[in-house]
């Protein structure tokens, strides 16, 4: 069953996120302030991480950076505060997604829902020429380990999740920069063309341009 930690110190939306989540059949645990959140993670486990920005003593931000670094969940910040400068702290914190405040039940489910869609079932998984380690965010390619930065490591990750599948550059957008992305979409050939050096894929015969459609990683198992 999946398990879905909740971290905020106003009980009232703790209450709501764990009748709602269970009743939608995860497993979930609360916890009332960051530290405790992280011990529980540490011991629990979750697949998703739902954590409130603004908490007395540990701040959902840094909430974030510690479940990043040790676990391997997926993390949707909560906020009252919904500018771009507020969005982009928390991205750069590392979480997967962020949420203002009040939002929808439905909407959240949505969003969960994409998280784990993005989650590999496995620490480790074979594909072809790549090798995930996602314990260790690590990518090889013909065996070769890859240097790659978090939002490279993302891409590549969710390429290879789709093998062989087009893909949109919305849903890329959607996947790895998050819902709530406003900038330029063209951030998404920017970092295309910074993989395709690294892949050392200078015809585009690995990640392939579909004109009009999207792109596609090539994969011959």
């Amino acid at each position: 069953m999946t398990r879905i930690l909740a971290i905020d110190d106003e009980e009232s939306i703790t209450q709501f996120l764990e009748m709602g989540l269970e009743a939608e059949g995860y497993e979930v645990i609360t916890a009332s302030e960051g530290m405790t959140g992280i011990q529980l993670a540490e011991k629990w486990k979750p697949d998703v991480a739902i954590v409130d920005i603004m908490m007395p003593g540990m701040d959902g931000y840094e909430v974030c950076r510690s479940l990043k670094k040790y676990i391997n969940c997926q993390v949707i910040l909560l906020s009252a505060k919904g500018e771009v400068t507020d969005r982009v702290t928390g991205l750069n914190a590392g979480a997967d997604d962020y949420m203002v405040k009040p939002f929808s039940f439905e909407e959240l489910i949505a969003r969960v829902q994409a998280r784990l869609r993005n989650t590999p079932q496995y620490e480790e998984q074979l594909t072809g020429l790549f090798s995930i380690d996602d314990e260790q965010k690590q990518i090889t390619y013909q065996g070769e380990a890859l240097t790659l930065t978090r939002t490279e490591y993302k891409l590549l990750r969710y390429f290879i999740q789709h093998k062989n599948k087009v893909l949109s550059k919305e849903a890329i957008l959607n996947a790895v920069w998050g819902y709530d992305y406003y900038g330029n979409d063209n951030v998404v050939e920017a970092y295309i063309k910074t993989l395709r050096q690294k892949l050392q894929d200078p015809e585009h015969q690995v990640i392939q341009t579909l004109r009009g459609f999207g792109y596609k990683l090539d994969v011959t198992e």
